[in-house]
């Protein structure tokens, strides 16, 4: 085996995992950002409940930012950029939604809302690799 075909095993290995890590991440923010979107009112009411100002746009913001923030990060649209967006969003919502670290479920909540943003973090560091539109893009 020569070392041109290893290094592109390598970064062919390296974009295959790339991949993987995308769908695992945006997962979590397209069903939530649809189940947002969908239940309007239920949102806003737990907005309204947590103290958010103006809790039905914030709702209609918050779906959105999951949503499309998704699927930018499924298919690999200006992934570094979505990478950093969702990552600072998610520390936010952490903040906001889970710091009642005497319940341990909220401590596990905002422990995830760490660990996603370490993945987006990385994410943002990397970049999308070889399957994505940024890549198709040039």
């Amino acid at each position: 085996m020569s070392i041109n075909s290893s290094v592109a095993g390598t970064a062919s290995n390296s974009s295959t995992t790339i991949l993987l890590g995308r769908i695992l991440l945006a997962v979590i923010f397209l069903l939530s950002g649809f189940g947002k979107l969908t239940a309007i009112s239920g949102t806003a009411g737990y907005f309204g409940a947590l103290g958010l100002p103006m809790p039905t746009v914030t709702a209609v913001v918050v779906g959105l930012i999951e949503l499309l923030g998704g699927l930018a990060i499924l298919v690999g649209f200006q992934t570094r950029i979505a990478a950093w967006v969702l990552a600072i969003f998610t520390i936010a919502t952490g903040l906001v939604a889970h710091t009642g670290w005497a319940d341990q479920m909220q401590m596990i909540q905002f422990l995830k809302n760490l660990a996603i943003t370490g993945g987006f973090i990385l994410l943002a560091s990397s970049g999308a690799g070889a399957y994505s539109i940024d890549a198709k893009r040039g």
